[in-house]
């Protein structure tokens, strides 16, 4: 059958609202830089003009245009085996985002998939298409299908207000002030143009959807929300950070055997708790330095940049300052954390880091303390909110800025003891904390728990155990971790995941 035919009728098997989906999917705002075959020209006409045409002429053609030079592209591609390409990344968007909605094109080249997915040097489990999906855009979809068009119209009402905005953006013009998102696609088509015109404008990103939130706020809930669905869930669910379908994240574990009983109990119960979490691992046991930045440099590949979060365990002896290595070697704990945040390919993603050593031979000990209940009061004050926000700064979006990062912001490290004191451990089982921990995650996993909240139970469940150092002088003592973090969402445990079992229900 002639290539033409094939397209014309793959895009009439398609819906409107998955076509406005395909669209948003495959006009990915977050697509890496810079790379081969990509250049400084502005996109936003590409991506922004058949979403406005669309919605104020309520036809799609421009969107099926776009669609049918893109299978064009990618059937006249060829893959070069050496170098990863713009459209490399492209038809593998592309291509998840048709599997994820169910309308794979029957004539799409899955051998120029698997070549492109070789030159990515994607293992077995990282072919799996939900992980090339991006977990933002799925966020945003979600949001979408919580809001009739009623309300996604007066969120463009509430857009169109902000002038310093809008001013001079031609296809805000097309679209024109008044919408009728009612036709079927319609209300896609116009909350996909805001959100990638907020993105295009420098107002959102994966992180920082505050000046979305506030366009929702103004909603009408009563007139706004699907059944079910009220504002603050909607918003809510944008608090998150994005971590939709299967993989959560990159694990990374690295543990130190030697002299550590217990040390392959360690690796045994977090690899179990990674999967169990749905992440994809990889070990090192007896890190070295060369180890280190070995990982790191692999952590730099491109692949990497399709993963939502980024976690590591790292388990060894320590002290105050640093940690030993399997060659006896030590590294500044410090240089550690900060090293492995500024890694690009997990800019704006949430980075968990799980150090298990001793930070000292310190111990609360136990031994001839006396406890007296004690108590503190103070006095509080009833000071409404409205007088609060009277004496507040008034900020501006002229001056926020979300395009420079921290590299350490959205990362978090939990410390399996406080400075100076000792990190328990059973001499067959290992770390306690890491028994614990990995208790406490695999029990909240399907309770809609955020990871702080567990760590904040791991904190409370640890300080309970009485733990005893071994030798002539026992001593009784109790052990207290914590957790520091540059968090600016909230990270939810996910529900348990089977790497190899497709939990896909394609959208409508």
């Amino acid at each position: 059958m002639d290539e033409v035919i094939q397209v014309t009728q793959w895009l009439s098997s398609i819906t409107p609202r998955k076509k406005a989906k395909l669209f948003f999917f495959t006009t990915h705002a977050d697509a890496p830089s810079p790379m081969v075959g990509s250049n400084d020209v502005d996109t936003h006409e590409e991506t922004q003009l058949p979403l406005a045409t669309t919605v104020a002429l309520h036809n799609f053609k421009n969107i099926d245009e776009f669609l049918k030079k893109k299978v064009n592209t990618f059937s006249c591609y060829n893959v070069i085996e050496n170098e990863i390409t713009k459209t490399d990344y492209e038809y593998l968007r592309f291509y998840s985002a048709c599997k994820y909605l169910d309308v794979v094109p029957p004539f799409l080249d899955l051998e120029k998939i698997s070549a492109i997915q070789n030159k990515f040097e994607m293992t077995d489990e990282e072919r799996d298409y939900r992980l090339l999906l991006d977990s933002a855009d799925l966020v945003l979809e979600k949001v979408c299908d919580s809001l009739k068009p009623a309300g996604v119209s007066q969120m463009w009402t509430a857009l169109r207000k902000d002038r310093n905005l809008i001013r001079g953006v031609k296809t805000i013009d097309i679209i024109g002030f008044f919408v009728d998102p009612n036709p079927t696609g319609i209300k896609e088509c116009l909350l996909f143009f805001i959100v990638r015109f907020l993105q295009k404008a420098d107002k959102i990103n994966r992180v920082n959807t505050n000046r979305l939130e506030r366009v929702i706020a103004q909603c009408d809930e009563s007139s706004s929300c699907e059944e079910g669905k009220t504002i603050d869930f909607i918003i809510d669910s944008l608090r998150f950070y994005p971590t939709e379908l299967y993989p959560f994240g990159f694990c990374l574990i690295m543990c130190v055997i030697e002299g550590r009983d217990g040390a392959m109990q360690e690796i045994e119960k977090t690899m179990e708790i990674s999967r169990h979490l749905g992440m994809i691992t990889h070990t090192e046991k007896n890190p070295t330095k060369e180890t280190i930045e070995l990982v790191k440099k692999e952590l730099m590949k491109p692949k990497y940049q399709f993963y939502s979060s980024f976690t590591c365990w790292f388990m060894s002896h320590g002290d105050s300052s640093s940690m030993v290595l399997a060659d006896g070697e030590t590294i500044e704990r410090e240089w550690f954390l900060t090293s492995f945040p500024d890694i690009s390919t997990f800019q704006l993603k949430p980075k968990v880091f799980f150090m298990v050593s001793c930070r000292g031979a310190n111990k609360f000990s136990l031994k001839g303390d006396e406890f007296e209940g004690q108590s503190a009061t103070c006095d509080y004050y009833d000071i409404g909110s409205a007088l609060i926000r009277n004496r507040m700064l008034d900020i501006t979006d002229g001056v926020r800025d979300i395009s420079y990062v921290q590299p350490m912001m959205d990362t978090l490290v939990a410390y399996s003891t406080i400075l100076d004191h000792l990190s328990g451990r059973a001499n067959t089982h290992g770390s306690i904390y890491v028994d614990r921990a990995c208790v406490l995650m695999s029990e909240n996993i399907s309770r809609g728990r955020s990871l702080t909240e567990t760590l904040e139970h791991l904190s409370q469940d640890l300080h309970e155990i009485l733990q005893e150092t071994m030798g002539e002088d026992r001593i009784v003592y109790k052990q207290a971790c914590h957790y520091d973090s540059f968090f600016r969402k909230t990270l939810k445990l996910p529900y348990t995941r089977h790497p190899k079992e497709d939990v896909h229900s394609a959208p409508q």
